[in-house]
């Protein structure tokens, strides 16, 4: 079935009917489903990428200036990540989860705050790591951001891990740097057994994010997609609702009316 272009409330009409008929929802959120808790996004012209230069993985690696800038950056936004709280988008996720429905929650976006929420960390698949933390690139030990960005205010420019003398890098995904093969495998196979497939804020440009949904629909399920603007999987959905997130998850889940 095609992509259906009706009103919005007839819309989270049929959505709400969809997700009361599936027993195995995935949900799949980007950067625009934290937007709304004061978290910025990457792509939009004010977003983390237009303020900041971009510091390449084997960058991180091999020149301890970029290392240094890396850090600084984190340092920065750091304030940011840590004061967010989910926000009624997130918590209409959870209502799904307390409903028996979400059987997974993929995500791009690198804060928790789907596991603040509530939903158990066993079920969320972050694909692009979290900044919550930060990971020897040798031993693989992982501390608390907090006491990482401690460590920068204290003076340690580009920290290494006192484990190993490795290099410390914040626990996220850098351009260049390989997908964690575990959490991909895992998001694929939620994808391609699930009955209803929500994504939710993402642009669905990035791979091999972007290809999730396909893979769910090529498998049978029903694709809905939320967002502020239209995707290039649009086509691919048997339903798109454009609008504010934390507006119209919540009537879909059921938690308030449809009006």
């Amino acid at each position: 079935m095609g992509v259906l272009r009706q009103p919005v409330s007839l819309q989270v009409q049929l959505a709400r009917k969809w997700i009361k008929a599936a027993s195995r929802i995935v949900g799949f959120t980007g950067a625009g489903i934290s937007t709304e808790s004061g978290v910025s996004d990457f792509r939009s012209p004010n977003g983390v990428w237009a303020r900041n230069r971009t510091v390449y993985f084997q960058e991180f690696i091999n020149n301890e200036e970029d290392r240094i800038e890396a850090w600084r950056q984190k340092v920065e936004s750091w304030p940011e990540m840590r004061d967010a709280k989910p926000n009624s988008g997130h918590m209409a996720l959870v209502e799904l989860y307390l409903a028996d429905k979400l059987s997974a929650m993929i995500t791009q976006n690198i804060e928790r705050l789907h596991q603040r929420s509530g939903i158990p960390s066993e079920i969320v698949f972050e694909l692009h790591g979290t900044t919550t933390e930060a990971m020897c690139l040798t031993c693989g030990d992982r501390i608390d951001m907090k006491e990482a960005v401690a460590r920068v205010e204290g003076g340690e420019k580009a920290p290494l891990c006192r484990k190993c003398g490795g290099l410390l890098k914040p626990a996220t995904v850098s351009f260049g740097q390989p997908m964690p093969e575990r959490v991909v495998l895992a998001a694929q196979q939620a994808a391609e057994s699930c009955d209803l497939f929500l994504a939710v804020g993402s642009s669905l440009v990035v791979q091999p994010a972007a290809s999730l949904p396909v893979i769910a629909k090529n498998a049978g399920a029903k694709l809905i997609i939320v967002n502020r603007e239209e995707t290039p999987v649009d086509s691919a959905a048997d339903l798109v609702l454009h609008g504010e997130i934390g507006d119209i998850l919540p009537v879909m889940a059921g938690m308030t009316s449809a009006g």
